[in-house]
């Protein structure tokens, strides 16, 4: 391995990890369930694959050359992220829920309640809509394609044929992303006894959801002052 790509590894690794929008997406959609929570992080590895495809066409030169059109994914992307996070502030005035630490075990063997076929169906809509927000809120994200754009070229060497290259750097950021991502819904999940509780979870709710609102409303007091 040259040393640019180690380099690289290294810029990347910091790229992905840093904690974000995608990041509490992620331990948000975990809290509610395991699969919610890998779901999210899929969709979000999703996302950079958006960006690191658009950055390796050279479509993304063009959405920042374009002003209007930079301008509408910032705005899309803000008030993505404001709905997610005036969302979850609303869902701390839920009233609490109890323990799940105190509530009684159910009897082996038991019967399967009727409603069971429906609760697999809202489990599994609501997978799909963990996947949905993990990809959104990557995608929306109108400083990734800025960030590849720039990235991505420091790393071809002189001389070496840049699509190769390129692809090669664009499939190291995902690979990271479908990495990071899904061991950080896992740990929440491994957590989840104590992360669920309802005190807890309430805390870590009006947590993410402040963070959100405030990424969101970053994104468009910017575009306000463009």
């Amino acid at each position: 391995m040259d040393g640019q790509l180690i380099t690289f590894t290294g810029v990347a690794a910091g790229m992905v990890t840093m904690p974000g929008a995608d990041f509490t997406v992620v331990v948000r959609n975990a809290l509610d369930s395991r699969r919610a929570g890998v779901a999210a992080a899929i969709g979000v590895a999703g996302g950079l694959l958006v960006h690191t495809a658009l950055a390796v066409a050279g479509l993304a030169a063009v959405l920042v050359a374009v002003p209007a059109l930079f301008g509408a994914v910032q705005l899309l992307g803000g008030a993505y992220l404001l709905y997610l996070g005036i969302r979850a502030l609303a869902a701390v005035r839920r009233p609490l829920a109890p323990d799940p630490s105190t509530a009684p075990s159910t009897p082996t063997g038991a019967t399967a309640h009727p409603d069971d076929a429906a609760h697999h169906g809202a489990a599994r809509s609501g997978i799909a809509q963990s996947l949905r927000q993990g990809f959104l809120t990557n995608a929306l994200n109108p400083k990734a394609p800025v960030l590849f754009l720039s990235l991505l070229p420091q790393f071809v060497p002189a001389g070496q044929p840049a699509l190769p290259r390129t692809l090669l750097l664009a499939t190291m950021v995902v690979a990271m992303a479908l990495v990071w991502f899904p061991a950080v819904a896992l740990l929440v999940d491994r957590l989840g006894g104590w992360l669920r509780r309802p005190r807890v979870a309430r805390a870590l709710e009006a947590a993410t959801g402040a963070l959100l609102t405030a990424l969101g409303g970053i994104l468009l007091v910017e575009l306000a002052l463009a």
